[in-house]
């Protein structure tokens, strides 16, 4: 079963989007709320974003087959918190962004189907993305992996009032080098259309922190996008009119981590 799809690159850069999809399997739709049928927390139009820029610059990009309601490719296969004491959606999500339960039965998951999506769709998508960055770490040397997430500008539910517009993430500075952070911290300083955060609400999920490793050469920052600035929030659809300006500032982000 494909659950994945990866475009091999040949720069020592790989970009993943683990919520690009808001597919979900009808055996699953089912038995969910009619409210979850179109996954509403998908990171929509990712794709759309990086596609066309990892072509230009030639690098990598991994994208999932399944929605995040299916199982949530940013977290632990444990099911940890990533950050404790704060509400959270969970590695199989049982409730959305909005709080309110994404199942029509209050314990719709037992612990083997949870254990089945892992085995589905976790591993294979980790071991598609360790693949790859030993891939492209063996042929450069380093490798840098970029996380590419987004989510609405306001979830009362995960953080206070707005989000700004480019959220970095390095983990606080354990996932990349510190110049490397000083020159994308510098780029994003340098424009004025955009608000900024470094790890402020979003410093980088399970992957960034796992795959991180800039001892070794393999260095990893995440950036969560405000979806206003590329789309219509209430409806999904892609503005076409705004979304260039976000293009054009990832793609300078994405060129200093090759430089």
């Amino acid at each position: 079963m494909d659950t994945f799809t990866l475009r091999r690159g040949r720069v020592p850069l790989l970009i993943s989007l683990p919520h690009d999809s808001s597919f979900i399997p009808p055996a699953i739709t089912a038995r969910m709320r009619p409210s979850a049928h179109r996954s509403p927390d998908t990171d929509w139009h990712v794709g759309r974003l990086y596609e066309p820029l990892a072509q230009v610059l030639d690098a990598s990009v991994l994208r999932p087959l399944a929605s995040r309601y299916v199982v949530d490719l940013n977290r632990p296969a444990d099911g940890h918190a990533l950050y404790p004491g704060q509400r959270e959606t969970g590695l199989v999500p049982l409730i959305g962004f909005d709080g309110e339960p994404l199942y029509t039965v209050a314990e719709p998951v037992d612990a083997a189907e949870v254990q089945q999506r892992i085995d589905d769709y976790w591993r294979p998508y980790h071991q598609a993305l360790a693949d790859e960055l030993a891939r492209l770490h063996a042929a450069h040397g380093r490798v840098v992996l970029w996380e590419g997430h987004s989510i609405r500008s306001e979830v009362p539910m995960l953080f206070e009032g707005r989000l700004p517009d480019f959220n970095l993430g390095t983990a606080a500075g354990a996932s990349c080098d510190a110049a490397l952070q000083a020159s994308l911290e510098a780029c994003l300083a340098a424009q004025t259309c955009f608000s900024v955060a470094v790890n402020g609400r979003f410093k980088g999920g399970y992957i960034t922190r796992h795959y991180g490793a800039p001892a070794s050469g393999v260095q990893a920052v995440q950036l969560e996008l405000a979806q206003r600035h590329y789309m219509d929030e209430q409806t999904f659809a892609y503005d076409e009119a705004k979304a260039p300006a976000v293009q054009q500032l990832i793609e300078k982000l994405l060129r200093i981590c090759l430089a």
